[in-house]
């Protein structure tokens, strides 16, 4: 409930919002680069399929955004969102991004969402290091039109949360504090939970792991047999 209640203020206030939603932020190319990752992101084999010169994931917690389930996925799932809260708390990941020609590649692989700035006096970094003031930091938002509560036709699916559990599993190995439960803080700082989850562990919804050319096939697939491909169930 309090996801769908989130959702239904998100989408009021989105016309205002989108009207100055700037998806793609200019960087400033004399500051460090720096992204949070909270979802894929933070497990280092996912990010680096994408950034394979990435730095280092380390341990945060980001003020001022909630997690959730909400962003609906081309494939028939429900991945993890965010989008700016007052008062939320998410443990996440943070690591270095180096921009070529001014752009970050991971702007490419999270197409289905808006980059957005993060104050790096929100990040508490839990590895007992710190980052530079000078800092320039991102984290990937929901459009406005992408916010979307699990439902039997686009649940949560297994092979995503073990994405994600991993790579809270790699970050707790980091916590400087022992009594610092990373992983229940990942799970406890991620709303939208929900009954409509799938274990597709052996058969992944997601097939870019086991076929990474799997979008363009699928796009193919439905320009050239449009009224038979969205008939293909998923076993």
């Amino acid at each position: 409930m309090k996801l769908l209640y989130q959702a239904a203020f998100c989408l009021v206030a989105s016309a205002t919002f989108a009207e100055t939603l700037d998806c793609h932020p200019e960087l400033d190319a004399d500051r460090p680069q720096y992204i949070i990752g909270y979802g894929s992101l933070m497990e280092r084999e996912s990010k680096r399929s994408t950034e394979p010169d990435a730095g280092e994931n380390l341990p945060v917690i980001v003020t001022g955004f909630e997690r959730s389930w909400s962003i609906p996925g081309v494939y028939p799932t429900t991945f993890l969102g965010v989008l700016p809260v007052e008062g939320a708390e998410m443990a996440a990941a943070i690591y270095r991004s180096f921009p070529e020609d001014g752009v970050l590649s991971s702007d490419a692989r999270e197409i289905d969402y808006c980059r957005a700035a993060v104050d790096p006096a929100s990040v508490t970094m839990l590895d007992g290091s710190s980052l530079a003031e000078e800092s320039q930091i991102w984290v990937y938002i929901n459009k406005p039109d992408k916010i979307a509560a699990p439902s039997a036709d686009f649940p949560i699916v297994q092979s995503y949360v073990d994405i994600f559990i991993t790579g809270c599993l790699d970050m707790q190995t980091l916590v400087d504090d022992r009594a610092v439960d990373f992983v229940e803080k990942c799970v406890r700082t991620t709303q939208g939970w929900s009954e409509h989850w799938v274990n597709d562990r052996i058969y992944p919804r997601r097939p870019f792991k086991y076929q990474p050319r799997a979008f363009e096939i699928d796009k193919a697939l439905k320009a050239l047999l449009p009224n038979l491909y969205p008939m293909v169930r998923i076993e």
